[in-house]
């Protein structure tokens, strides 16, 4: 029997309605073209081959993910909705104090999707350094003359930003955008100076030559990156940002639609397509699923809190 027609039968009864009609859709809760992104379209292809269904990309971006996070909450728990959200979303309820979702208690968790070391990336014009010493020699020969982009506030790009700052006891201007994909055009642009970026995003024009690759915030490194020094090496031990992507459900989703979508998943990151991809944007393949994935959320949602008090962080 052909995947195409097993798959309906398999997930019955709760697909059974939509048979052949109603795509599958992912909220993507920032605009097109960042990290997110980056990792949802190649998977997604890889999952509507597999599936026979096609699988839609809807980016709602604003408020550092919180719009997009906010509608998907909304949507019918039919089994064809989902929510690909990243670590902003583990930060946002220390960042935003009123919220019209809760990610623990609105959604259902469903995989973790990738993870990916933060970088520091500048454009070469603008920020002439060979080194991390020398963007960190540049900030304090001049304090706030820099300025870096991010996603959005209370994003992991601000957060790893302001960390930066705290633990190298610098100061640089920040300047938030609608989404990783906007800031990035700036900053190969020459409209802004400097990124904290994840890795998945900034891969390409790392490799293009159109931003330089200062440290991964990581403690090896990157896949794919091997000439790209940790920040420990590059003068700054102890600063450690990655950037994960995850996979929920609204609240109310069936189990069974649930646990299929997590065995589809688990036979895309099998694939040599999936993992070359993975690697090439110096991502780690996954391997967390429903209740642990669960729990690692609420994890991070902890560890950024204290981030975000330490650091003094704020919307501005």
């Amino acid at each position: 029997m052909k995947r195409r027609t097993l798959l309906p039968a398999l997930l019955s009864p709760w697909l059974a309605q939509a048979q052949g009609t109603k795509p599958f859709t992912w909220i993507v809760p920032f605009p097109a073209g960042g990290g997110t992104d980056a990792f949802a379209r190649p998977l997604t292809a890889v999952l509507t081959r597999q599936m026979g269904r096609q699988l839609i990309i809807d980016n709602k971006g604003g408020a550092g993910g919180t719009v997009g996070a906010g509608l998907a909450a909304k949507l019918p728990a039919d089994g064809t909705n989902f929510f690909m959200g990243a670590v902003h979303h583990a930060i946002a309820p220390s960042m935003y104090p009123r919220l019209d979702y809760r990610l623990e208690d609105d959604f259902i968790p469903v995989a973790l999707l990738a993870s990916v070391p933060q970088v520091i990336v500048v454009h070469p014009g603008q920020v002439p350094v060979g080194d991390l010493k020398g963007l960190l020699a540049t900030v304090r020969a001049k304090p706030g003359r820099l300025n870096y982009a991010s996603a959005g506030n209370g994003t992991s790009h601000h957060l790893a930003g302001e960390l930066f700052k705290l633990q190298t006891q610098t100061f640089i201007t920040h300047i938030p955008y609608r989404g990783a994909g906007p800031a990035l055009q700036d900053l190969i642009a020459g409209q802004v100076d400097l990124m904290f970026d994840g890795l998945g995003s900034s891969a390409a024009h790392i490799k293009g030559g159109r931003i330089k690759a200062l440290a991964v915030a990581a403690p090896k490194r990157a896949i794919g990156f091997p000439d790209v020094p940790t920040t420990a090496e590059a003068g700054v031990p102890g600063y450690e940002v990655s950037t994960w992507y995850g996979l929920w459900a609204p609240k109310g989703t069936p189990r069974e639609a649930v646990a299929a979508m997590q065995a589809e998943l688990r036979k895309a990151y099998a694939s040599d397509e999936i993992r070359n991809i993975w690697h090439g944007l110096g991502a780690e393949t996954p391997n967390l699923y429903g209740d642990a994935f669960g729990q690692f959320v609420s994890a991070e949602i902890k560890r950024w809190a204290e981030v975000v008090k330490r650091s003094g962080a704020k919307l501005d």
